[in-house]
């Protein structure tokens, strides 16, 4: 089932219709203005604080050096959402991918979010991954229940683990998710195409 998507993807949305594009080196500078725009909670699941210009940068080559890819999610020219898969073929979990994903507030509840997580989870399909994890914080329901209807399962709660900027610590919670044996099984079932549309 490791067949590459093409983008740009547009699907129809509550919130309009929206492109869904690889991220680019030229993304920066809309990139950056996404994440300036985000309230400071959403960012605390992110490992980084993605509303620094040297956190850009860094991203940035990380994407031109093949080691993460960037879905974004844009509405009439402007970026709504970004989903990111991270892995690390070096490590040793070269089996298992990280998604991160964060989408403005005025899109939320929208379908924006479920269009750009299914196809972040199709480009951690198509990389051929066996395992994939997300971690957000223990606040965020929505994101949670996002998660868990593609079949991904609290695995770790990490107490305290993120401080924001007023000294308060929050909790993560991490999902994960077996992606080959969920392969295995929807095979079983003859339904290998089932993730794609």
């Amino acid at each position: 089932m490791s067949e590459q998507r093409s983008y740009p993807r547009h699907v129809k949305t509550d919130a309009g219709a929206i492109e869904i594009r690889l991220m680019s080196p030229a993304d920066e500078g809309a990139v950056l203005a996404f994440g300036k725009a985000l309230p400071t909670h959403d960012l605390l699941f992110l490992p980084r604080n993605i509303s620094e210009p040297k956190v850009l940068s860094a991203w940035v080559k990380e994407i031109e050096r093949g080691a993460i890819q960037s879905l974004l999610a844009v509405s009439e020219g402007r970026v709504v959402g970004c989903g990111t898969l991270v892995r690390d073929p070096h490590s040793w979990s070269p089996h298992v991918g990280e998604i991160r994903m964060v989408v403005s507030p005025e899109v939320r509840g929208k379908g924006v979010g479920k269009a750009l997580s299914q196809e972040t989870f199709a480009l951690a399909l198509g990389a051929g991954l066996e395992k994939l994890s997300v971690q957000m914080t223990v606040d965020q329901q929505a994101a949670i229940a996002l998660f868990e209807s593609l079949g991904f399962k609290a695995e770790a709660l990490l107490r305290d683990q993120v401080r924001d900027v007023d000294g308060k610590t929050h909790d993560i919670v991490v999902l994960g998710h077996n992606v080959a044996q969920v392969e295995a099984q929807m095979e079983a079932y003859g339904l290998p195409g089932a993730v794609q549309h």
